[in-house]
């Protein structure tokens, strides 16, 4: 999809004034006195310099009658400390007994790498006029010198202009900025842009997938609201590649060639060594993010336990009690001690929950299963004529596979977001968590969709066995391996 352009403008603080001077209209008369040929309607108009616009040139620009001089990036800045005093910044040092109330040439050492001259510019002269413009390419270094300078006008209409432009190229500077600057607005929108985009579209974009910190990654991989698109394993593939792109810093290809450089990679150094790779110390930083995958759900088909164990990326420590649990939980299904959950607090559903997802292309039926062992439930949805229908498919030919028991309790929430251009979330429906229960081949309306244009994105949890309560030393040894 395209992108939106760069370049946003925004006007802010107290309207642009106009001044335009009445002229006295002077009569004019002939010798004799006869005025007849005089058309007293007659004016000429004259564009005069505006106010601001005097006061920003000579006292900003020319520096008459300055009474201070900041000398800040080796550049001297001929300033008025009543205009200055705008600032807190300037308003603390000028007052009190700081050293600088009493200086008339001040030296000011900027620390922040995002401070340049230029945004320095922009904002000190701001203090001399009523008009700004900011363009998103600038947006950056404005917001660090107007946090410096503590101009929360300024602040705001910089966190108004990142939160419109968040998009591939610039999301992860924002958000490392938002971070820096306190900006929660930029933080959230940054996050939610993440949240929804990290498996289907930014693979494209390697180099973009490697700006992605290992704090971050964990935020994003442990959170509720992570659109997976596929499966589990679909991101654990992704964090695969993205462990390379850290690891190789100078590679560059396609999405489909790192992954498969990535896999040659890991098995090479999977012979080499009989340690997991995120146990030894080039793998520790990484650990936690990986640690936020829901191992239950990516251990679901043979093929995808049969590269896990081959990687040996995950250390074995947390795998092998997940093969136990689900052992034992696929033992309460099969003989009818489990009908499934039924009341479940959303934490618990959160953490428990298979996490799945689809793209939504085009209109017409269409029908998805996620593949994978869901304890004798074959589940299927189907969308038809804006609806979206789950259907626990029971067909005689699967009978040995799936389960017996009459009616399967289970739990669910499915969310449609439908993007813009810069690919940012316009559009949003929710089920919530709701429970319910399915006879053989039984099918309920999940969501009714609304007339949205395509595509539209589908993040569906479903929790189809009761989760089971974890033992006080099993929640020890956890928190040890995640510390």
């Amino acid at each position: 999809m395209g992108l939106a352009q760069s370049a946003c403008s925004y006007v802010f603080g107290q309207p642009r004034i106009s001044y335009q001077r009445k002229r006295k209209r002077r009569q004019l008369s002939t010798v004799n006195g006869d005025d007849s040929d005089v058309d007293s309607n007659t004016s000429k108009r004259m564009r005069l310099m505006t106010t601001s616009q005097y006061i920003y040139k000579a006292l900003f620009q020319e520096g008459k009658n300055h009474d201070i001089t900041l000398i800040i990036l080796g550049k001297e800045w001929k300033l008025h400390k009543i205009y200055l005093c705008q600032s807190p910044y300037f308003a603390s040092m000028f007052s009190g007994s700081w050293k600088e109330s009493e200086q008339n040439v001040v030296h000011i050492q900027i620390l922040d790498p995002n401070i340049t001259f230029d945004s320095l510019k922009v904002v000190l002269g701001s203090l001399y006029q009523d008009e700004l413009e900011i363009e998103s390419s600038e947006v950056v270094s404005l917001l660090a010198a107007a946090s410096l300078l503590q101009l929360d006008a300024i602040i705001l209409k910089c966190c108004e202009v990142m939160a419109q432009t968040v998009n591939i190229k610039t999301v992860i500077t924002y958000y490392e900025s938002s971070k820096s600057y306190g900006v929660c607005t930029v933080k959230e929108a940054c996050l939610q842009w993440l949240l929804v985009n990290l498996l289907c579209y930014l693979p494209e974009s390697p180099n973009r997938l490697r700006e992605i910190s290992a704090d971050l990654m964990e935020l994003l991989v442990t959170s509720k609201n992570l659109c997976v698109i596929q499966t589990e394993f679909s991101l654990y593939v992704l964090l695969k590649f993205w462990l390379f792109l850290k690891l190789h810093p100078e590679w560059e290809g396609t999405a489909q060639d790192g992954i498969t450089c990535a896999n040659k990679y890991f098995q090479a150094e999977a012979a080499e060594s009989d340690l997991e790779f995120l146990l030894r110390e080039v793998g520790k930083p990484y650990l936690k993010a990986f640690s936020g995958l829901r191992l239950a759900s990516l251990i679901g088909h043979p093929q995808d336990v049969d590269m896990i164990q081959g990687d040996q990326i995950i250390p074995a420590s947390l795998l092998l009690p997940v093969f136990r649990t689900q052992w034992y939980r696929m033992l309460q299904a099969d003989q009818g001690y489990d009908k499934g959950p039924r009341q479940l607090n959303e934490a618990e559903f959160d953490q428990h929950s298979l996490r799945c997802g689809r793209v939504l292309c085009a209109n017409g039926q269409q029908m998805w299963r996620w593949t994978g062992f869901h304890f004798g439930l074959d589940l299927v949805l189907t969308y038809e004529h804006s609806c979206l229908k789950l259907r626990r498919n029971h067909r005689t030919e699967n009978e040995k596979t799936l389960s017996h028991q009459a009616r399967r309790n289970l739990m669910f929430k499915l969310t449609i977001y439908g993007l813009d251009e810069q690919r940012m979330v316009q559009y949003t429906r929710s089920t919530g968590i709701q429970s319910t229960t399915l006879g053989k081949n039984e099918e309920i309306c999940l969501i009714t969709l609304d007339k949205e244009e395509l595509p539209l994105f589908l993040s569906a949890n479903f929790l189809v066995a009761t989760p089971p309560i974890p033992r006080v030393s099993q929640v020890k040894e956890d928190n040890s391996l995640n510390l």
